[in-house]
């Protein structure tokens, strides 16, 4: 978040920023509206309000255990939504099987087809949705939290406690198992007409 306060560092009292231990109002003011729009980008927005309520609570409840030494409070936010979701895997597989079966160009009817059809700054081909779909779960998520959540490795890597190396790793595999199920085209290739 910039222009936030913590830009996500989260250090403790005595350092010029605030944690979740201290303040915990300031870290839903500046991470629930990036953190809602993450979770429904991958699952649906009326999930997203409980999921995203659940996320808070969650934080709230495990806010004395938070380690700035770790890494800042939105990759641990992140981590959280990551660990909830996982809760909804199924659901979230059948969105995006749901939306491999829609036309690339397709007409949305309603709102919550826009909803569902946007990812990230455009909107997500049956075949791209299909392709998510297809990736293994971890390798998926790493992909979502970079193409959704904004994350850079460092943040995925503490988000979901796993090495810096393996981001890269999961992303670079994530990222050639896309290019395969799209024809050799490098979904995460903004610069691409096609």
């Amino acid at each position: 978040m910039i222009g936030s306060p913590d830009l996500g560092l989260g250090l403790g009292p005595g350092t010029g920023e605030w944690s979740p231990r201290d303040d915990f109002d300031r870290v839903f003011d500046a991470h629930f509206a990036e953190i809602h729009r993450y979770v429904a980008r991958r699952l649906d927005t009326d999930a997203a309000d409980d999921i995203a309520a659940d996320i808070f609570l969650v934080a709230f409840r495990e806010r004395e255990r938070f380690d700035a030494a770790r890494g800042g409070v939105r990759p641990w936010l992140y981590g959280i939504a990551t660990n909830l979701l996982a809760r909804h895997r199924r659901s979230e597989v059948r969105r995006w099987k749901a939306l491999s079966r829609t036309e690339a160009a397709g007409q949305v009817d309603g709102h919550e087809d826009a909803v569902a059809a946007r990812v990230a700054a455009g909107q997500v081909t049956g075949r791209l949705a299909g392709a998510l779909a297809g990736l293994a779960k971890r390798d998926r998520d790493v992909v979502l939290l970079v193409a959704l959540g904004g994350l850079g490795h460092a943040e995925v890597a503490t988000a979901l406690g796993i090495p810096y190396g393996t981001v890269a790793s999961r992303l670079n595999r994530a990222r050639k198992q896309l290019r395969k199920a799209l024809g050799d085209v490098n979904p995460l290739n903004e610069a691409h007409d096609g």
